[in-house]
């Protein structure tokens, strides 16, 4: 595991990789976001983009969306994955939101879990992004990243993951750190072929040396 000095590296990287790091899904207003976050489960951010666009120039509102038929409703997402269901919860969360909350979403975020379709990723990525409130959304790139790097252990569930990052990452960088750790396990560190050659944290990844070791490293045999 990895000391509080090899994190702070390893957070100082991320950051000179990726300091515009930022949410990728387009929304104009919180509940524009929740709604685009929970079309993202087991879905590229890029492929909910393209849907909502069309979708949010329809359903501006919640009542909006139980104007519509809920078919209407798996027409409008029909391209993203899971739509059936999603669209059901879209539904379902809107009716919640107008019954419970006075059609305004919740700045809390155990509130927020409350609503159909809103996991705690979903919830701690709306109370950052959205209302500015630190928090570590765990998502598959956070996960990989802070495990190969050895933040965490291999074992940890994503709630453990979460908490471990909470504990060693200081609080008013938990939102800037979610974005870019993202970043980073999307755009270098992939699930698939990661970049580990080019990789300013490669010395303290415990699966990048074994990658790079597997191949040979560029001083082998100098």
């Amino acid at each position: 595991m990895l000391n509080q000095t090899q994190i702070r590296f390893c957070l100082d990287q991320m950051g000179e990789l990726f300091p515009e790091a930022h949410c990728e899904l387009v929304h104009s207003n919180p509940f524009e976001l929740v709604i685009a976050v929970a079309l993202s489960a087991q879905c590229t951010d890029a492929l909910v983009n393209k849907v909502t666009p069309s979708l949010f120039q329809k359903y501006k509102k919640p009542e909006d969306y139980l104007s519509v038929t809920l078919e209407e409703l798996q027409q409008d997402i029909r391209s993203i994955g899971l739509f059936r269901n999603k669209a059901k919860n879209i539904q379902n969360l809107c009716r919640m939101l107008l019954d419970d909350f006075n059609g305004q979403l919740p700045m809390d975020r155990d509130e927020l879990t409350k609503l159909p379709g809103v996991g705690r990723k979903t919830a701690n990525v709306v109370v950052s992004v959205a209302f500015g409130i630190p928090a570590i959304a765990v998502d598959t790139h956070v996960e990989r990243v802070s495990k190969r790097l050895a933040i965490c252990r291999w074992k940890d569930s994503v709630l453990e993951v979460e908490h471990t990052l909470m504990k060693k990452v200081p609080k008013e960088e938990w939102s800037v750190t979610h974005h870019r750790m993202i970043f980073f396990g999307r755009y270098h560190c992939k699930a698939q072929n990661p970049r580990c050659e080019s990789c300013p944290m490669l010395e303290l990844c415990r699966e990048g040396k074994k990658r790079m070791k597997g191949k040979g490293s560029p001083n082998d045999g100098a």
